[in-house]
C-alpha cells in the first residue's frame, strides 16, 4: 500500500504547507555532506553525454565554429535548435539526478546509474523541460522578474512527472498553483543558492589570467562538488515537504526508523553512500 511522507498533491495546491528557509537550507545540506558522490557522478555523466550530443549535432550544422558564428552575426538558429536538441538528450538522465535529491529527502540510498533509472518516463521529460523552457524565455523576454518567478514556481516539475507520473501540463499547472503560495521563502531559498555560485565564480574570475588559475579552477571545482549536491537536495526536501513522496508501507516505516536514528547522531562529512 503505497502512504506519503511530507505533503500532499492535495494541500499543496491548497498552499497548506510551509517553507522554513534556514531549515530546509540546513536539512539539505546536512544531506549533501553524507550522500553528494552519487550526485556528482550523475551530473559528471549527464555533462559528458550534453557535450557529445552537442558536438554531434553541430556537424549537422557546419561544425561548432560556424554555429557560433553564425550566432555573433545574429543568426541563431542553428545553435537554438542545438540547444532543443541538447535539451530532449540529456534531460531524461538529468531526472534520475533530481530523483537522488528526493529520494535523499527520505533517507533512501542512491548511485550513480540512477541516471537511466526513469528512462520509461524520458519523453514526458523532455517535454516538460523544452514547456518550461519556453515559458522561463518568454517571461525574461517579457521582464526579468516574471522569468525569475516563473523558474521558481517550475523548479518542482520533473520530480512531479517521475514521481507522481503527471503529464508535463498537468505538472506545469499544479507546480504553479503550489509553489505561488510561498514565492518569497522559494525565492529566498534560490537566491541563496545562486549567490554560493557567484561567491565560487568571483575568485575564480580574479584569478583567471594569474598563475594562480590552475588553484582557483581546483577550489572552483571542489566547491561545487558540494554545491551541486546542495542544490538537487534542497530541491528533493522542499518537493518532499510540498507534495510529498509516495513510498510502500514497509519503505514508510524503516524510512522513519532511520530518519530517527540518523537525527539522534552526530552529522559528520561522510561522503559515502550506499550501493
Amino acid at each position: 500500500m503505497k502512504k506519503s511522507i511530507g505533503g500532499s498533491i492535495e494541500s499543496a495546491a491548497n498552499g497548506d504547507y510551509t517553507v522554513d528557509v534556514k531549515a530546509v537550507l540546513t536539512e539539505a545540506w546536512q544531506l549533501t555532506l553524507k550522500s553528494r558522490i552519487s550526485i556528482n557522478l550523475g551530473i559528471f555523466f549527464v555533462l559528458i553525454f550534453g557535450m557529445m550530443v552537442s558536438y554531434i549535432a553541430s556537424d549537422f550544422f557546419g561544425g561548432i565554429e560556424q554555429v557560433f558564428k553564425e550566432a555573433q552575426e545574429g543568426n541563431g538558429q542553428a545553435l537554438q535548435m542545438i540547444n532543443i536538441i541538447v535539451t530532449i538528450a540529456v534531460w531524461p538522465f538529468i531526472a534520475g539526478v533530481e530523483m537522488m535529491g528526493v529520494y535523499h529527502a527520505i533517507n533512501k540510498p542512491t548511485q550513480a546509474n540512477m541516471v537511466f533509472s526513469f528512462l520509461s518516463r524520458g519523453s514526458w521529460v523532455a517535454l516538460t523541460a523544452l514547456l518550461t523552457s519556453v515559458l522561463i524565455s518568454i517571461g525574461f523576454e517579457l521582464l526579468i522578474i516574471p522569468g525569475i518567478l516563473l523558474a521558481v514556481m517550475l523548479s518542482l516539475t520533473v520530480p512531479l512527472v517521475v514521481e507522481k507520473k503527471l503529464s508535463p501540463v498537468q505538472a506545469i499547472v499544479l507546480s504553479i498553483k503550489a509553489l505561488r503560495f510561498k514565492i518569497v521563502a522559494l525565492l529566498s531559498i534560490f537566491i541563496i543558492l545562486f549567490m554560493s555560485l557567484i561567491f565560487l565564480i568571483f575568485p575564480m574570475a580574479l584569478l583567471m589570467t594569474s598563475s594562480l588559475a590552475p588553484l582557483a579552477i581546483m577550489v572552483f571545482l571542489y566547491g561545487l562538488s558540494y554545491l551541486a549536491p546542495w542544490y538537487y537536495n534542497v530541491k528533493g526536501v522542499l518537493y518532499r515537504d510540498v507534495f510529498g513522496i509516495y513510498v510502500d508501507e514497509h519503505e514508510k516505516n524503516s524510512t522513519l526508523t532511520n530518519s530517527s536514528s540518523n537525527d539522534s547522531e552526530h552529522n559528520g562529512s561522510d561522503d559515502t553512500f550506499s550501493a
